[in-house]
């Protein structure tokens, strides 16, 4: 059913939580992980490389392999594009609580408008 999982990661608690769900996600269906970090402007970009290298260890360690794709722009955006380039099924993603309705502010709202695919939002 999901062949394909975005998981876009990004150095809050809520995309650390939210890994647990991908590495289930990705076991249960066999699925192929695709890892994205979208660094903004001000990022570091050697910090944002290293989280994704941990992210990948971690993913490994569980027996997962994934494929692991850094870029620049608006995290929302990029992440659209990143999901409709790979041909994603589901981006799964970490949220600290919105309203999809009012907070236009709100990444994982964003992608859930601008998405080709389905968003599984984890609290």
């Amino acid at each position: 059913m999901f062949d394909t999982v975005l998981f876009p990661i990004d150095r809050s608690r809520q995309a650390l939580d939210t890994a647990a769900v991908a590495l289930q996600l990705v076991q249960q269906h066999g699925s192929r992980l695709v890892l994205l970090s979208v660094v903004e402007t001000g990022d570091d970009p050697a910090a944002v490389a290293q989280l994704l290298e941990e992210a990948r260890g971690s993913f490994e360690q569980a027996g997962v392999s994934c494929q692991v794709i850094e870029r620049e722009g608006k995290p929302a955006f990029v992440i659209g594009d990143v999901a409709d380039e790979i041909n994603a099924d589901v981006i799964v993603m970490g949220t600290r609580g919105i309203a999809i309705e009012s907070d236009q502010q709100s990444t994982a709202a964003r992608v859930i408008q601008l998405a080709p695919c389905p968003v599984l939002v984890v609290p």
